[in-house]
């Protein structure tokens, strides 16, 4: 078991790493704003009166680019069973999304410069005379901190020492949890997470494994997800490790395969393909799946007799993990046993500390993001 919540097999493939270990124990006494916002002593930048003026009557949408909602959506779908209010998610341009409504909303915009041009563009098309509107952006001047000052809406600080895509557990992820009706202190586990030796250990040699395939031309990281409800957590995670360790021509390539519709498609590929390839299962035990029809089951099927949906698809897990084993194709898996705000918290811990130590043993900055960079400023050059 990693924590509690959360039953975990490693990759079987390790490589001992003192420096992974060293490096672990350096990231935890740094006391950098990314760490702290894991842990109970974060201090937001946020209060319920700022969020007083909002409209309790009114849907939700949260307009953000990026780590800007990623990590918010991450928490609405895996907890949706736990939220009774409605959020809307305008994350890219020319989706339905942006188009003008006849409903008045409350509106949450989040972009830390304050300048991202999709963001200020549906901010732009979106707002209304009589939606509620608050920002969270750093504190200085920008687009957004100025179209604050117009509609005469609340402002947030935006950590300036915390990047979108670590941003989750910070005002930018958790003042939304707040919105949606959860216990959003809950998430931030890392004080208990220090003193479980399995979680520490897990980690440390998740990574000397994960840097071995690096070494040995394995640059493909591809979650086998199981859950539809984690979808958008793994949208995140994508982000997070692509964005952090892409570059000086080093990387992984996090792709995402939705299962078990997958197995129709690409999973002939991972079998026998190419094998530069290395592979995280992810599924969540839950209760209440739809039940199999008996009356409709013919003598060819009895195995899915009295079985639900659920069943079905464990199996289907169990087996390709075996499948995997026979063809040595490396391989970890997570199984989500409670879901909550705790297990997801532990999960969010888990992928920040990863991928800050595989950019570490790599001498990468897994902070920055340089080569986009330059895409904005080319597009600010051909739009002027």
């Amino acid at each position: 078991m990693l924590t509690q919540n959360i039953s975990f097999k490693n990759f079987l493939i390790h490589k001992k790493k003192l420096v992974v270990k060293k490096n672990l124990n350096l990231i935890l006494n740094e006391e950098t704003q990314v760490i702290s916002s894991l842990s109970k002593s974060y201090k937001d930048s946020f209060n319920k009166k700022n969020i007083k003026h909002f409209n309790k009557k009114l849907d939700y949408r949260i307009i953000g680019m990026g780590g800007s909602t990623l990590g918010a959506q991450a928490i609405y779908d895996f907890l949706k069973k736990k939220i009774k209010k409605k959020f809307i998610f305008v994350d890219n341009l020319n989706t339905s999304k942006n188009k003008q409504t006849k409903k008045n909303l409350n509106n949450l915009i989040i972009s830390k410069s304050g300048n991202t041009t999709e963001t200020i563009v549906n901010a732009n098309i979106l707002i209304k005379k009589k939606d509620r509107n608050l920002f969270i952006t750093e504190k200085k001047k920008s687009y957004l901190s100025l179209l604050a000052q117009k509609l005469k809406a609340e402002v947030v600080d935006h950590n300036n020492y915390i990047g979108g895509r670590y941003s989750v557990l910070s005002e930018v992820g958790m003042l939304p949890a707040e919105l949606m009706g959860l216990n959003y202190k809950k998430f931030r586990q890392l004080n208990n997470l220090v003193n479980n030796k399995f979680f520490m250990k897990s980690l440390v040699s998740n990574v000397e494994s994960t840097i071995h395939f690096l070494k040995t031309k394995k640059f493909n990281s591809i979650v086998i997800n199981y859950d539809e409800q984690s979808t958008n957590l793994f949208n995140w995670y994508q982000q997070l490790v692509a964005e952090s360790l892409g570059k000086e021509k080093k990387g992984l390539l996090p792709i995402i395969s939705i299962m078990p519709k997958d197995n129709h498609s690409v999973m002939q590929l991972y079998l026998d393909g190419f094998k530069n390839n290395f592979f995280t299962f992810f599924y969540s035990h839950e209760n209440n799946s739809s039940k199999i029809n008996n009356d409709l089951v013919l003598p060819e099927q009895k195995f899915l007799k009295n079985k639900n949906i659920n069943q079905i698809m464990f199996a289907q897990k169990k087996a390709t993990e075996i499948v995997f084993k026979k063809k040595n194709i490396p391989f970890r898996s997570f199984e989500i046993k409670k879901r909550d705000e705790k297990t997801l918290g532990e999960l969010f811990c888990f992928f920040i500390l990863e991928t800050i130590l595989i950019g570490k043993a790599l001498k990468i900055n897994p902070f920055d993001q340089p080569a986009v960079e330059l895409i904005k400023k080319e597009t600010k050059k051909i739009l002027v």
